[in-house]
C-alpha cells in the first residue's frame, strides 16, 4: 500500500476548497501524469466518487485518492500547504524523485521517465 501524508495546514485548505465547491463529502485526487519538462506531472483535483482502482486515504478529516498505479511513483510523498508574503500554494516533497524541473511540478524517478515535453 501506498504511503502519502497530506499535512494538517494542506488538509485545512483542502477542506476550505471542498466547501467552497458545494463538495464538502468530496475526495481529494492526487494523481501523476506523463509531460512536463522531466516526464511526469502531478496533479490535484476534488472528485465526488472514488473508482476500483482507487486507494483510499484519510488526513485530518480529508479523503484521498490515489490511483494504485500511481503508487510506486508517489510512495512517501508529502502535500503541504505553506503561507509567505507571496501567497501560499501546495508544496509536494516526493522522496522517488531522482529528477525535478524549476518550477518543482514535473518530476522523474529512477524507474519511470515518464514523457517529457519540450519547454
Amino acid at each position: 500500500m501506498t504511503q502519502i501524508e497530506l499535512t494538517e495546514s494542506a488538509a485545512y485548505e483542502v477542506k476550505d476548497m471542498l466547501e467552497k465547491n458545494d463538495m464538502p463529502d468530496g475526495y481529494l485526487r492526487f494523481k501523476v501524469e506523463g509531460g512536463g519538462c522531466t516526464g511526469l506531472t502531478y496533479g490535484m483535483a476534488a472528485e465526488f466518487e472514488k473508482s476500483d482502482r482507487d486507494e483510499i486515504y484519510e488526513f485530518h478529516g480529508v479523503k484521498v485518492l490515489v490511483d494504485k498505479y500511481d503508487a510506486p511513483v508517489i510512495n512517501g510523498t508529502v502535500i503541504d500547504f505553506k503561507q509567505s508574503l507571496m501567497g501560499g500554494g501546495f508544496t509536494i516533497d516526493n522522496p522517488n524523485a531522482s529528477l525535478s524541473c524549476g518550477c518543482g511540478a514535473s518530476f522523474r524517478t529512477k524507474t519511470n521517465a515518464g514523457a517529457p515535453e519540450d519547454c
